[in-house]
């Protein structure tokens, strides 16, 4: 047992995605060709525990979804603000006695509304229009390489050898 290991017997998380000397045995052009060949070898009995994908080539994709102004801005924080408010005003009813039920929701909405289009408000006045932009970001993969323990990685190429389609690709 190791003594960086508090599980006691239990791999660590890390651990899991560590191979001993990895060697490569594939590289593919997308996710999925890459778990084909998993795949394959699996249908014929290698060891995949021995394996692990790995995402290379990494790029940010950043999408953009529209413009933002003044009038987006207050939107988003009316929608963000009646979440708030919902959340707020059922919190008080669990805590609080309630004689009006219809003006505690109301009361909370309106503080949540409040709440919301102040922090988006304000969030926005900061940019001072240098982002007038909504969009969403993602690191994204170009290439898969198939990784496998060096003791068994020579048995892996000669098996994805001789998988339907590998001669093909391999002149691709």
């Amino acid at each position: 047992m190791s003594l960086s290991n508090p599980g006691f017997g239990r791999p660590n998380m890390s651990s899991l995605f560590e191979l001993e000397f990895p060697q490569s045995v594939g590289l593919y052009n997308s996710y999925e060709d890459a778990q084909k060949a998993v795949d394959y070898l699996a249908d014929n009995k290698f060891e995949v525990q021995n394996l692990a994908i790995v995402g290379t080539e990494l790029k940010q994709v950043e999408r953009v979804l529209g413009r933002r102004n003044w009038g987006t801005v207050i939107g988003q924080g009316v929608q963000s603000g009646l979440t708030t408010g919902v959340v707020v005003g059922f919190v008080m009813l669990l805590f609080a006695p309630v004689r009006n039920f219809v003006a505690l929701i109301l009361v909370a909405l309106g503080i949540g509304i409040l709440l919301g289009v102040g922090f988006q408000a304000l969030g926005y006045a900061m940019t001072r229009g240098r982002r007038d932009f909504t969009s969403i970001t993602q690191v994204v993969a170009t290439k898969y390489e198939v990784l496998c323990e060096h003791k068994v990685a020579a048995k892996a190429r000669e098996m994805l050898q001789q998988m339907p389609g590998a001669r093909a690709a391999y002149f691709q």
